[in-house]
């Protein structure tokens, strides 16, 4: 573990330095990681943020002063903290099971303007981008890019396809992207240049909900296929429903 600057309010908890070699083990390391410091609540620490092969560690350096006794060394201080809080001998505590989460998906051409793109360079049919795309267990490995945001990992590599040359300058919220080796679900209208090939009618981010995202770091995720007439139908009554689990 390197624990390492992030400008004068913030430091990097370097877990490992690569994720594709070890996904899986990876992405349990680093959520351990995050549940022992936010169960530590190490004073003057105001956010944890996991990442693929990190935590950052957001911290109000006049708390940290006052919780040190010292206006100096408070990074030596928190890193001490830390190493304490993660140190070997709390590796081995028991982890939660990961929660499994059901997101139904409507792959219509209306829905899906680079499903043909996509299936020219995986040299598949549409349908056999679909099944591979549906039937796979897929992993949270962090939240970002916009609130409620999943970068899942899991992909078929058949499916793996490079972002597009040029962004959209706006994508409608729900819709389901590839985007390299990953795939991902935007949660509100924005840009981006993922390659779009569905959309869900489940809301992933809604601010007056707590918590105010569908998924979190570690969670399992499989698609669902539904069709045009079942997404109108979730759509309207997906307000009032519960998330998806299995």
């Amino acid at each position: 573990m390197e624990i390492v600057p992030l400008g004068d309010s913030a430091l990097i908890v370097r877990v490992r330095e690569e994720f594709d070699d070890a996904p899986e083990e990876t992405l349990n390391e680093i959520l351990q990681t995050f549940q022992q410091l936010r169960s530590a609540a190490i004073p003057g620490v105001i956010e944890l943020t996991p990442a693929y092969t990190s935590v950052a560690v957001f911290f109000d350096s006049v708390d940290v002063a006052k919780a040190s006794g010292t206006a100096r060394d408070i990074f030596d201080w928190l890193a001490a903290r830390i190493g304490a809080a993660t140190g070997p001998k709390r590796r081995g505590s028991r982890r939660s099971a990961p929660r499994t989460v059901e997101i139904p998906v409507c792959y219509d051409p209306e829905f899906a303007p680079d499903l043909d793109e996509v299936a020219r360079h995986a040299q598949l049919s549409t349908e056999q981008v679909v099944e591979l795309h549906s039937t796979v267990e897929y992993r949270v490995a962090c939240i970002g890019f916009v609130p409620g945001f999943p970068f899942l990992t899991g992909l078929a590599s058949k499916l793996a396809t490079p972002r597009r040359d040029t962004p959209r300058k706006e994508i409608p919220s729900g819709s389901v992207g590839i985007g390299g080796a990953q795939t991902g679900i935007y949660p509100l209208r924005s840009p981006g240049g993922w390659n779009l090939i569905g959309r869900t009618p489940l809301k992933l981010f809604d601010p007056t909900k707590d918590p105010p995202v569908l998924l979190r770091g570690g969670d399992r995720v499989c698609f669902r296929v539904i069709t045009r007439e079942e997404f109108v139908a979730f759509a309207e009554t997906a307000a009032a429903k519960e998330p998806f689990k299995l």
